[in-house]
């Protein structure tokens, strides 16, 4: 079961009661998904692009797509949107979030529309922007598309520790192109090392409120 609760910054979040944790930070779900996933991820990779393919891991509430989709219409950027969820959340309790007023009306109702759709195969929510939701866990997830950006956004290690092995860091490393990024809100030793492994160059950046500092990778190899 998810409850519907307010962060510090004013934005809603859902807390799991099974994993234990909030989907985004309790000091603030909108601040943690500008400053993790818009500013560290897709506003730093996609300075001079034209187009990008994402691949969320725990795709959750939407924000993070939201957010992406309005950074592409704004930006006339061409955006492949892929998340994977193994547990989908069912679109009324997404549109309890409030999150429609992030984003300009136009984005909501496409996204809103399309969502239990993009379960099954994928979408166009514009001209610009097609989403595709993998009902699957990262282990089994396959793909022949090779991503230019990994927002990393599972629970943390603490509640849900298999998303965070290294052999699962290393499966999703593997979806990256050469010069792509791997971002996510949390730094550990292990997870560093990890990321070593699969050729990566790691960047500590400071952290969203709440949290000291975040990791930025780049494949190298």
């Amino acid at each position: 079961m998810n409850i519907l609760t307010q962060t510090a910054d004013g934005s809603n979040t859902l807390f799991n009661q099974e994993i234990g944790e909030h989907y985004h930070s309790a000091h603030g779900a909108l601040q943690e998904s500008k400053h993790v996933f818009m500013g560290a991820g897709l506003q730093y990779i996609a300075q001079e692009a034209k187009e990008i393919n994402i691949l969320e891991v725990g795709f959750g509430t939407g924000l993070n797509f939201l957010l992406s989709f309005a950074h592409s219409e704004e930006n006339h950027l061409k955006l492949k949107y892929t998340g994977i969820e193994a547990y989908p959340l069912a679109k009324d309790v997404i549109e309890q979030t409030g999150y429609h007023a992030y984003v300009n009306q136009n984005i909501w109702d496409n996204f809103i529309h399309h969502y239990e759709k993009s379960l099954v195969q994928s979408q166009t929510l514009s001209s610009l922007c097609e989403l595709e939701i993998a009902h699957t866990t990262l282990n089994d997830f396959k793909s022949d598309l090779k991503f230019d950006l990994i927002y990393y956004d599972a629970f943390s290690v603490q509640h849900q520790p298999e998303m965070w092995t290294n052999e699962i860091i290393a499966h999703s490393c593997s979806f990256l192109k050469i010069g792509g990024v791997f971002v996510t809100y949390a730094i550990t030793g292990n997870l560093k090392r990890a990321l070593k492994a699969c050729g990566m160059t790691i960047e500590k950046l400071p952290g969203a409120p709440g949290k000291r500092e975040m990791l930025r990778a780049t494949k190298n190899i």
